[in-house]
């Protein structure tokens, strides 16, 4: 089942990206592109979210919507 995690990402001084959340404690994930801090960011919640439940679904987690807003980048 799919579930949302609201994620922050931010792009520091030395030119890569660093993505944390305030819903899931200890997700920090670092890339060089958005694209491979999302993909470093969702093996680490997996992980997470594996050790922290024990095979039950954590209630911080919503269900996805069936409609919902993404930021949807462009790179020229």
């Amino acid at each position: 089942m799919e579930r949302l995690l609201n994620i922050q990402i931010e792009k520091l001084p030395e030119g890569v990206y660093l993505a944390t959340s305030d819903e899931l404690q200890g997700l920090v994930a670092q890339g060089r592109t958005v694209a491979e801090t999302l993909e470093i960011a969702r093996d680490v919640a997996r992980k997470l979210i594996e050790a922290q439940s024990l095979n039950k679904e954590p209630d911080y987690l919503l269900p996805i919507a069936e409609q919902f807003n993404y930021p949807l980048i462009i790179s020229q």
